[in-house]
């Protein structure tokens, strides 16, 4: 039989690594996983307790709530859209997210505010932002060439953005000595 577990703070490739070797500890069958989502085979139901504890030791979150699993996919969707994608992010949210979840744009907007305070738009900026910051800090790609790559419609329109959030323009952020980054997980 197939289960489907949902888990929050599942961000990133590393995260399905660690999830996946301590599941496999248990001796959960894993047949599926991805950022925010274990398919697992059992015959049996599997020890929900014991997988719960041993994702919350490593920081995880195994999440039971229908509205709270519904919003966490959309977060996950997103991160790994503006995070883990490769090439230009030239991509509308709204159809994505309504094609990927199969539920209307409107009603997932108004749950995930609901739920996070904040709205899915919001989200995406401050996610766009930290990824911003991850290309400022290592000097990969010219602020041209990150406006085109997060889908921002000029250079000036990702620098007022950024300035906004972090209050620094981007080159002001490089010159920092320290930089101030924040988990993926943590960002709302």
């Amino acid at each position: 039989m197939e289960y489907h577990l949902y888990i929050k703070n599942m961000v990133c490739n590393r995260c399905i690594k660690v999830v996946r070797e301590e599941l496999e500890k248990l001796s959960v069958n894993v047949k599926d996983i991805r950022l925010g989502e274990v398919i697992i085979n059992s015959p049996n139901e599997p020890n929900m307790t014991k997988i719960k504890e041993v994702l919350e030791e490593n920081g995880f979150e195994l999440l039971e709530d229908k509205k709270i699993k519904l919003v966490e996919k959309i977060k996950t969707l997103l991160i790994d859209q503006i995070h883990h994608h490769e090439g230009e992010l030239e991509v509308n949210y709204s159809e994505f997210l309504s094609k990927e979840i199969g539920k209307d744009y409107h009603t997932l907007s108004n749950l995930f505010s609901s739920i996070e305070n904040l709205t899915i738009e919001k989200f995406i900026i401050l996610q766009k932002i930290e990824k911003v910051k991850e290309y400022l800090i290592y000097n990969e790609l010219t602020l041209s060439e990150l406006a085109y790559k997060l889908g921002y419609s000029s250079v000036a329109h990702l620098s007022n953005q950024f300035k906004q959030i972090t209050g620094f323009s981007p080159s002001e952020f490089k010159k920092l000595k320290t930089h101030q980054r924040k988990p993926l997980d943590g960002i709302s």
